[in-house]
């Protein structure tokens, strides 16, 4: 994450600095400032998303150009007509869903009324929009081009991290409450970070011609992947909103303890499994964690409590546990059969 959110800026940086670069060396142009504006919003985190944002702002600076250039030869520098174009203009992005080109499209119709409506004028401002957006989305392209698949990879071994800490000591409360509030907290903000970088990698692989199959298989494993880490969140509240709540025997606090190591344990033996950095275990291991889960719930469920209040609460934990667990044992199937359709592929 922080190496993408690096790169992004070290781009937009280049970006403004060629795009000044150009205008003032090459073009020649009077007032390079909107070039190096429109550069800034060019650098998108990934190629398609540049290509759209490229053909997005040549279509809506274009009808922003010609709106103004029609208002200034009839209505020159007149405030209210400025604002009354800038409403059409907002209006008419709005219904071809152009909405993140509405900024730098305002910026061009006010430029261009400023100028009553000088089609000269107009001309140059709008070559210079084209300058900035062309340079920057060149720079996104070939200059440490975006990865949002390998960017998701990572975070999910760096979220993982965190979910792994936390659930290694949610029962054992060894953390002190505060450093585990924050550590939660920084836990959710970073599954949400996640979600939309799986949304990136989705709609790069939808837009993107190549082998559908083998792109379609690819989603299938990062969406569970992100929905494992999930359910391993889910955990985590229900452990503060019901395990602590419930009066509960050391034995019994020990086993759940020990399975939320046994899940945590299994869980990094999945992703490590799809990173193929492991041996294949017999019999396979999500045979045995399934078998394992089955226990756990059953002797959770059938324990007796002395009140009826702690075995439900209890049970809602011993629930949450079995439902992480299944969807990391299917995310273990899916990985298998990631691999062998990949060695298919190969043959």
């Amino acid at each position: 994450m922080n190496v993408a959110f690096g790169a992004r800026m070290l781009k937009t940086g280049l970006a403004v600095t060629l795009t000044l670069y150009f205008n003032s060396f090459f073009l020649h142009f009077p007032s390079p400032v909107i070039s190096a504006v429109a550069a800034m919003f060019a650098i998108q985190p990934t190629i398609y998303r540049s290509w759209r944002h490229f053909l997005e702002q040549l279509q809506a600076n274009t009808l922003g150009a010609v709106l103004a250039l029609l208002a200034g030869m009839y209505f020159s520098k007149d405030p209210f007509a400025i604002g009354l174009i800038c409403i059409i203009v907002i209006m008419i992005c709005m219904k071809l869903k152009m909405q993140d080109s509405i900024g730098l499209t305002l910026v061009t119709v006010i430029a261009v009324m400023e100028a009553s409506g000088q089609w000269e004028f107009a001309l140059s401002r709008f070559a210079q929009i084209l300058v900035g957006i062309g340079t920057a989305s060149l720079i996104n392209i070939f200059f440490l081009p975006p990865r949002p698949r390998q960017q998701f990879v990572t975070q999910i071994h760096s979220v993982y991290a965190k979910l792994s800490l936390l659930l290694r000591t949610a029962v054992s409360n060894e953390i002190k409450e505060n450093i585990f509030r924050d550590e939660k907290k920084a836990l959710e903000e970073s599954l949400k970070s996640l979600a939309d970088k799986f949304k990136l990698v989705e709609e790069e692989y939808k837009k993107v011609g190549g082998n559908q199959f083998s792109k379609i298989r690819d989603l299938v494993v990062y969406q569970q992947m992100l929905v494992a880490l999930r359910k391993g969140a889910d955990v985590l509240e229900v452990v503060e909103e019901h395990y602590f709540q419930a009066d509960r025997d050391k034995r019994y606090g020990a086993e759940f303890d020990r399975q939320l190591e046994r899940l945590s344990k299994f869980h990094e033996h999945v992703l490590l499994k799809f990173d193929e950095k492991l041996k294949e275990t017999e019999p396979p291991e999500v045979e045995l964690m399934e078998a394992e889960s089955a226990r756990f719930l059953r002797e959770t469920m059938g324990t007796v409590y002395e009140r009826a209040d702690d075995e439900l609460r209890l049970s809602i934990v011993a629930s949450a546990l079995f439902d992480y667990g299944y969807h990391i044992g299917r995310l273990d199937k899916l990985v298998e059969q990631y691999h062998r359709g990949g060695a298919d592929e190969k043959k």
